[in-house]
C-alpha cells in the first residue's frame, strides 16, 4: 500500500500526516517544540525563532509516524514521497553545512519597511506583471535589510532559505532549492518562474545565495542515511517540493477547479481561489500564488476573524453561546469585529478601526453580531474578488476553527448565498501529503485533491436567512461608509 507523508512545521509545532491514495490518514503526529525558539528581548515589531527547534520538532514527528506504520506492519518502504510546508516569508540564513547563522526572521516580522519600499520601486515592472507589493512580511525586503545591517552573516551565508526549504535540507542534506510557492515573497517571477534580474542587479543580492525553483509536487532530492536515522525514514525516500503554509491549507480545504474558494477562520479570515487567470489589484490588496497545474490562486487576508471571540470572550462557553445565537439569528445589529487597528482587506486602511454594536449587548446577542460582522466581512470580500475577475463559484470550502462552528456555518452560507463544505481533515500536514502524492500516485494536484480530500459537513444556505440577511449586509455596507471604512 503506498502512503505519502505530509510534514507541516508551524510557528509552535510541527505535525505529520501519512496517508493513502485516498486520502485515509493511517498514521499522524504533533509534536509542540520542547524548547521555546522565540528570540525574547527584541524590539517592537520584531520576531525571531531558532530554526533548530524546528528540524528537532519534526523529526520526534517523522519517527512517531515510522514507528506508528511499523506497529501497524507497514515498513517506512512503503512512503512513496515527502513533501513539507511551513511560514511564508520566513528566511534563515545558513552555512555551506546547513547550520542556522542566526535565529531566523520570521514572517511577521515588521523590521524592513524601508527595504520594502525600496523593493517595490526596484522591482516594478514585477509588481505591477504580477500584481502585488511588497510588505514587510515578505522575505526580500528582509533579506535587503539583511545585508545592510549583518554583513558578516550575510558573507558567511551559502544559502538564503525559507522555513520549508530548512526542513527540507535536514530530509535531503541539500539547502540549495525551493518551491515557487514559498518563492514568491522572495520576488520570483511566478509568470516565467524565475529570479527576476532587479534582484541582484538593483537590489545587490547575490544570484548564488538564493535556491533553485522548482515547482511544488517535483521530485528535488532523497532522504539521507542520517535523516533516515533520525526519523525511521528510509534511506533513498523521494522528497518533492512543498508549498507554503497558507497554500497546504487551501489544498488540504478540497477546492480543486476552477471557481472554487476557500475561506479559512482562525484569529483572522484568510481566503484563495483558483482562476484560469493572473489575477491584479492595484491597491495590493491580494496577490496571487501559481496553481501547480498551472492555474492561478488569488487570495488575500482580512484582519477580522475569530480573534474579536478570543478577545471579547476569552473564557466562553463557546457550545452554549453557539446554541444560545442559534435562536437569535438574524440578529438586528452590525458591527465590524476588528479587534486590532490596520486592515487588509476587502480594504487597505492601516489605521482602520472596527465598531461595535451600541447599546451594551452582552452574551450570546454580541456573540451573534459577531459571527455576522465576520460573515458580513467575508461576503464584501468574495465581492471584491469577482469585481477584480476572480471566478466566484457556489462552493466555498470552510476551513479553520471558524469551521467548527454550525451555527456560524449557518450564518456565513445565508450571507455569502453559498454552499459551505467542510473537509474531513483540514490540517496543513494534509494538503502537504496530497502534494506529495500529486506527481507520485496521481498526475495532478487537481486529480489528488478530487481523490483525497473528504467531506465532514456540507450547509446549504436557507432562503429565508438569506433573504433576512441581504437588508442587513446592506446596513452594514452604508454603517462601514458613514465610518470611513473602505469606502462602503
Amino acid at each position: 500500500m503506498p502512503l505519502v507523508v505530509g510534514l507541516d512545521v508551524g510557528t509552535q509545532g510541527a505535525r505529520a500526516i501519512a496517508c493513502d491514495e485516498g486520502g485515509r490518514v493511517v498514521a499522524q503526529s504533533s509534536c509542540p517544540f520542547d524548547t521555546d525558539p522565540q528570540v525574547i528581548g527584541l524590539p517592537p515589531g520584531w520576531f525571531e525563532q531558532d530554526a533548530r527547534v524546528w528540524w528537532d520538532s519534526a523529526s520526534r514527528c517523522l519517527r512517531s509516524v515510522t514507528a506508528s506504520l511499523a506497529g501497524f506492519g507497514l515498513g517506512a518502504g512503503c512512503i512513496a514521497a515527502i513533501a513539507v510546508d511551513s511560514t511564508s516569508g520566513t528566511v534563515v540564513p545558513v552555512d555551506g553545512s546547513g547550520t542556522p547563522l542566526r535565529p531566523a526572521i520570521m514572517y511577521n516580522d515588521t523590521r524592513s519597511r524601508v527595504e520594502a519600499d525600496e523593493c517595490n520601486e526596484a522591482g516594478r515592472d514585477l509588481t505591477k506583471k504580477l500584481g502585488y507589493r511588497f510588505g514587510s512580511s515578505f522575505a526580500l525586503p528582509k533579506l535587503l535589510w539583511l545585508k545592510r545591517n549583518e554583513p558578516r552573516v550575510w558573507d558567511a551565508a551559502h544559502k538564503l532559505v525559507h522555513a520549508a526549504d530548512f526542513i527540507v535540507g535536514n530530509l535531503t542534506g541539500d539547502f540549495g532549492v525551493t518551491d515557487n510557492s514559498n518563492a514568491l515573497k522572495t520576488g520570483c517571477d511566478l509568470v516565467e518562474l524565475r529570479w527576476p534580474d532587479f534582484i541582484f542587479r538593483d537590489l545587490g543580492i547575490d544570484r548564488a545565495k538564493l535556491p533553485a525553483l522548482a515547482v511544488p509536487g517535483e521530485p528535488i532530492g532523497r532522504v539521507t542515511a542520517e535523516c533516515a536515522r533520525l526519523t525511521g525514514l528510509e534511506q533513498g525516500t523521494p522528497v518533492v517540493a512543498g508549498v507554503s503554509d497558507g497554500t497546504a491549507g487551501f489544498i488540504a480545504s478540497g477546492a480543486s477547479a476552477v471557481g472554487e474558494w476557500n475561506s479559512t477562520i482562525g484569529t483572522t479570515l484568510v481566503l484563495r481561489g483558483i482562476s484560469e487567470r493572473l489575477i491584479r489589484d492595484p491597491q495590493g490588496r491580494i496577490y496571487c500564488h501559481r496553481h501547480p497545474d498551472g492555474w492561478w490562486l488569488p487570495g488575500g487576508a482580512s484582519n477580522v476573524g475569530g480573534e474579536c471571540l478570543a478577545e471579547l470572550f476569552p473564557d466562553a462557553d463557546y457550545d452554549m453561546l453557539n446554541r444560545e445565537a442559534a435562536e437569535l439569528i438574524p440578529s438586528g445589529v452590525v458591527c465590524y469585529p476588528l479587534v486590532r487597528r490596520g486592515e487588509r482587506l476587502p480594504f487597505v486602511d492601516p489605521e482602520a478601526q472596527g465598531f461595535l454594536p451600541n447599546g451594551g449587548l452582552r452574551g450570546a446577542e454580541l456573540y451573534a453580531a459577531c459571527l455576522e460582522g465576520v460573515a458580513f466581512a467575508e461576503r464584501w470580500c468574495y465581492e471584491l474578488m469577482e469585481d477584480l475577475g476572480a471566478p466566484v463559484g457556489h462552493t466555498v470550502y470552510a476551513t479553520g476553527g471558524g469551521a467548527k462552528s454550525v451555527t456560524w456555518m449557518r450564518i456565513r452560507a445565508a450571507v455569502l448565498r453559498k454552499r459551505l463544505v467542510r473537509p474531513a481533515v483540514t490540517e496543513a500536514a494534509m494538503g502537504a501529503a496530497i502534494v506529495a502524492a500529486s506527481r507520485t500516485l496521481y498526475t495532478s494536484l487537481a486529480q489528488a485533491v478530487a481523490a483525497m480530500v473528504k467531506q465532514d459537513l456540507a450547509v446549504e444556505p436557507e432562503d429565508a436567512l438569506a433573504e433576512a440577511y441581504q437588508d442587513r449586509y446592506a446596513a452594514f455596507r452604508a454603517e462601514c461608509a458613514a465610518r470611513g471604512l473602505g469606502g462602503g
